[in-house]
This record gives structure tokens, C-alpha cells and sequence, in this order.
């Protein structure tokens, strides 16, 4: 199923201090809205970002990026249904709606909702009440009340697409949720566990509160991949998904992409799961001449299974020819479509070995990579 985030980012509140919108606030070296966007990427295909009509910078910024931009509206209902809209050419089935103030999230909540909406028309992530609770004038307690069967709401909200989408052109307005919304079109809403470092950011001391749950959960883990392929017969070769051409071509069981195998290798060893020769052995013949961007995408995957966003990967090119310089671009695109990173999260690079060695003498071409991982 095809799948999209909204993230919503058109607020202008200020409780939380700092003189600009919380989204734009500085959160361990990033932008809270930057960790948020971060969290959707390689989980979803599309993202939508709800952004102020008057917020020029950000438009201008994000506009350059593959995110989708939406206006937002007078109140929150009004921002979700321009996200929604934003979405009618893309054949969306499922979409998650997220608060920007909630850079925590998990990669667990996130699949945890996307994978209820196989089985329900609607899925949020909630937190059974375990605190006693009171009611009290501001000042004194006035009585208690009864905790059982309550549920502190979170984000993302998930929902079938089309169901949502004509639950909010038809609701007043007003609410204070998506699943409120979805509720009152006759929409059931399954709950999933929710997180308790999933925080929703409204004051002061909340960023504070931010940078310890991201400071004490953070798994980085760091890969290398080395390959190499030597010159056999052939018109061209395939290097980091790019056919370039060259007067031989590079032997292997595969397509021999020396670059990509590298890249790969470098994920699989960050994971401690091996190499590629483990998940697909040499010795089957299935995978005889099979691209490349198979054993890519399977690392990938895996990553994001065992909860692991690639933060970025830096590829190195031995050889004397063919020059790569004039295709890195290309193969910096190409890897980054395939790992569902931007390109600025890929570096594809190139250097000779003085002709000394193997690729020295044109042989061949080998690769180094280096895959940086993170776990929150």
C-alpha cells in the first residue's frame, strides 16, 4: 500500500519560549521540525509538511526538498484537511497524522500504527492513565476522578485515506484530534501502545526533557564494506546503479556494482548481520547477473526492521578509469532513491591508487563505504 505522513508545522504558538514557533527551535544540533521530518523518512513514501502561509523561509527552504508543502489553515482541523488535499494525486491508501512538537516518536509507534490500518480503518497510539487523577479550582483539589478506561492520546493518527479525508470535509471543525474527527464520521479507532518518550514539546522545560530521551536512546552504529571486481569483457559498467560506459565491462555473479555492494556490505556489517554473500549466497543461481539494488534494498529494509534509520553512508571509488566525476551526481540520486534518503545523505566519490596495485593497472575497480546508523 502506498503510504504518507502529514506532519503539521503551520502553528504559531510561542508557550514554549524562545521567541520563534517551536518547530523551528534548536533541539540537539537540529530543528525540532527537522528530527520530526527525520523520524518519517524510509517509513512512509510520501511526507507532507503543513507550513504558515506567511512563513517565507520555511517555504523557500523545504520547497527545494522532495517533501510535499501544503498551507496551513485557520485552526489545526483546517491545516490536517490542506495536508489531505495535498495528497489527491498520489493514490495514498494509508496516512499518518503527526504533531511537529513530537520529534521522539519511534520507528516502533510509526510501523506499530501503519501496520493496524491492515487489519482497522483507524489506529492511534495511546497511554493507559496510571496517575490518580483530580479536579481542583487551579489552587485546591476538589475531587478525584476515575482513571480506568482513559488513554492520554498521541501521534501519528492513522487512517485509510479516503475515509479520513471525507470525514474531515464534512466535520464543523473544532476538534481537538484526528481521531476525534474520525469518531464522529462513525470511524472505530483502534488503539495501539503508545510511547511515553513520545512528548508532545509545549513548554520551557519540555526541550530539556527532549534532549535527555534522544541523548539516552541513542544506538549509532558505524559499518565498513570493502568489494572488488575485476575487468572482463563488455561496453560498460554498472556503478552505484548508473550505467557508464567504458571499454570493458566488470566481472561478477551479479551485475557487479562494486559501489553498491559496498554501500551494502557497510549497512549489513553497522547491523552485525554479515555480509551479502550470507543473505544471498553465490552458490544460488537465482541471483545470477541480478541487480544490484536487490541486496540494497534488503539492507535497508532490515535496518528499518530492527529500528535503525540510516543517518548516512560515504562511498569511495577506486580506479583509474572510467572517470567517475562526470556520474557521481547521478549515482548519488540513484543511491539515495534506493535507501529513501536525500542526497545529502549519500557521498559518492572517487580516487586513483597512484597506478600502483590491482587498480593501478586497470584490472579492476574496488570500493570502500562507510554507513552511519542511528537508533532512537
Amino acid at each position: 500500500m502506498t503510504t504518507a505522513a502529514i506532519i503539521v508545522a503551520a502553528g504559531r504558538g510561542q508557550r514554549a519560549g524562545g521567541g520563534v514557533p517551536k518547530q523551528w527551535r534548536a533541539l540537539g544540533g537540529q530543528r525540532v521540525a527537522d528530527w520530526t521530518i527525520d523520524r518519517f523518512k524510509g517509513l512512509v513514501d510520501h511526507i507532507v509538511l503543513v507550513l504558515a502561509e506567511d512563513d517565507t523561509s520555511a517555504w523557500k527552504e523545504f520547497s527545494a526538498t522532495d517533501l510535499i508543502l501544503a498551507p496551513g489553515g485557520s485552526d489545526r482541523a483546517g491545516s490536517v484537511h490542506s495536508g489531505l488535499r495535498a495528497l489527491e494525486a498520489h493514490s495514498v491508501e494509508k496516512v499518518l497524522i503527526h504533531d511537529v512538537a513530537r520529534p521522539c516518536v519511534s520507528a516502533r509507534v510509526i510501523q506499530d500504527v501503519l501496520a493496524a490500518l491492515d487489519a482497522h480503518s483507524a489506529a492511534a497510539p495511546g497511554l493507559a492513565v496510571t496517575d490518580a487523577l483530580w479536579t481542583g479550582d487551579g489552587s485546591v483539589v476538589t475531587g478525584t476522578q476515575d482513571r480506568s478506561a482513559l488513554y492520554a492520546a498521541q501521534t501519528p493518527q492513522g487512517f485509510h485515506y479516503g475515509a479520513i479525508t471525507t470525514a474531515h470535509a464534512s466535520h464543523p471543525g473544532g476538534a481537538a484530534d484526528d481521531v476525534e474527527v474520525a469518531r464522529a464520521a462513525g470511524i472505530d479507532v483502534a488503539i495501539v501502545p503508545g510511547d511515553a518518550d513520545n512528548l508532545k514539546i509545549t513548554r520551557p522545560e519540555d526541550f530539556e526533557r527532549a534532549e535527555r530521551i534522544m541523548g539516552m536512546n541513542m544506538d549509532v552504529r558505524l559499518g565498513n564494506g570493502y568489494d572488488v571486481h575485476r575487468f572482463g569483457d563488455g561496453d560498460h559498467v554498472i556503478l552505484c546503479g548508473v550505467k557508464v560506459p567504458h571499454k570493458r565491462g566488470l566481472q561478477g555473479h551479479s551485475d557487479a556494482d562494486v559501489g553498491m555492494h559496498a554501500v551494502t556490505d557497510a549497512i549489513y556489517g553497522a547491523l552485525a548481520r554479515g555480509d551479502i554473500g550470507q543473505h544471498f549466497p553465490p552458490s544460488d543461481p537465482q541471483w545470477k547477473g541480478a541487480a544490484s539494488d536487490i541486496f540494497l534494498r534488503h539492507a535497508v529494509e532490515l535496518a528499518g526492521q530492527l529500528g535503525y534509520a540510516i543517518s548516512n553512508v560515504d562511498c569511495t571509488l577506486v580506479c583509474e578509469y572510467p572517470k567517475i566525476g562526470p556520474h557521481a551526481d547521478a549515482m548519488r540520486a540513484e543511491m539515495a532513491q534506493i535507501m529513501g534518503l536525500r542526497t545529502d545523505q549519500v557521498s559518492v566519490k572517487a580516487t586513483t591508487s597512484e597506478r600502483l596495485g590491482f587498480t593501478g593497472r586497470s584490472e579492476g575497480i574496488a570500493s570502500l563505504a562507510t554507513a552511519c546508523l542511528v537508533k532512537s
